[in-house]
């Protein structure tokens, strides 16, 4: 049995959560008709930001292709991202992106359909704000950042924290002013220390209290103790009935690896952090050269006769999987365990 995503809370106005039947939940892929029992994965996990994106925050024609030959198919596409519910809404609108998405870091299970928030997880201003200063004791001054609570979930900074600010983001040079309100996320920066030290510091500081994770160049993120991407996808997966085993999972940064450590195959992007393209059973070419598209042509369309695609050959990762529609490989599962290494 999967742990429960800790600090879990209800939806955002004290509404009851709805699960199954309530919203339709039920008619995720494992209720699917028996087509779907022939795919090579039932759902495509997919990070945003240095995945899915590319660099300008566009989805090109080619992905955007590549995801409806996999919708078309029978396949779930799930995005999974650290982004909170507000600030990957527009791009989950600009996709059509209909279900369930998994935000902030696994945090939050949002429904893109209704904009409903049905899970979202708070931290401890006091233990965090106790957290940091631990931290800059030991490396001195940081950059910091809160992510504000569901369902505003407003990014403040200080000033030197973005260089440009993202648009709706806010700066304050009154860093009390970060812990005024209720908050879901810290966000981390050393002016000059890697963010290998600052994520190493704050983990060994953090113990089990919270969780640390490195989600992009220079930001480090301090959560909720149990958030992680595999455990919201974990909670997607129980309300819409697949299992590890029917996902293939996408991403570039060590917030990704749990996802894929979860997901009966991982992918990681070409240009990703070395931490995740030593774990992934395979790198596909990095997000702006459409490394998502070129896996998914490969395997759906193989599967539905449709031509592969036409991007570079399968690149194994140790864990040692034979690429999805390969020999060896299991349709609709996990790679055979001769395979896994």
């Amino acid at each position: 049995m999967r742990p429960e995503p800790a600090g879990v809370a209800g939806p955002a106005g004290g509404d009851e959560p709805v699960f199954g039947d309530e919203r339709g939940y039920g008619d995720g892929p494992a209720d699917r008709g028996s087509g779907a029992d022939a795919l090579p994965y039932r759902v495509v996990a997919t990070d945003l930001d240095g995945t899915l994106l590319r660099t300008d925050l566009t989805f090109s024609l080619r992905t955007r292709q590549a995801l409806k030959l996999a919708t078309g198919a029978g396949a779930l596409h799930l995005v999974v991202t650290g982004r909170p519910a507000s600030s990957c809404r527009p791009f989950l609108l600009d996709l059509g992106y209909d279900g369930l998405a998994v935000c902030g870091q696994g945090a939050q299970l949002y429904d893109a359909t209704t904009g409903r928030l049905l899970m979202t997880a708070s931290l401890g201003r006091g233990p965090a704000r106790d957290l940091v200063a631990a931290v800059e004791r030991e490396l001195g001054p940081l950059e910091l950042g809160v992510v504000t609570a569901a369902p505003e979930n407003r990014c403040v900074s200080t000033a030197g924290f973005f260089t440009p600010p993202p648009p709706g983001s806010e700066t304050v040079t009154d860093r009390a002013l970060l812990w005024a309100e209720p908050i879901e996320k810290v966000l981390m920066r050393h002016r000059e220390l890697p963010d290998r030290a600052v994520a190493e510091t704050a983990g060994r500081l953090a113990g089990d209290a919270m969780t640390v994770v490195h989600s992009q160049a220079g930001m480090v993120e301090l959560l909720p103790a149990g958030t992680t991407k595999a455990a919201g996808l974990a909670a997607a997966a129980e309300l819409l009935g697949f299992t590890a085993a029917d996902t293939i999972a996408f991403g570039d940064m060590p917030n990704d690896l749990p996802m894929l450590d979860w997901a009966g195959y991982g992918v990681a992007m070409a240009g990703g952090h070395p931490e995740l393209l030593a774990a992934a059973d395979e790198t596909a070419p990095g997000n702006d050269a459409d490394g998502v598209a070129v896996v998914l042509e490969r395997l759906f369309g193989t599967a539905f006769g449709d031509g592969p695609g036409t991007g570079p050959a399968f690149l194994p990762g140790p864990r040692g999987a034979a690429p999805p529609g390969a020999a060896g490989h299991r349709p609709g599962g996990s790679p055979a365990p001769a395979d896994r290494g």
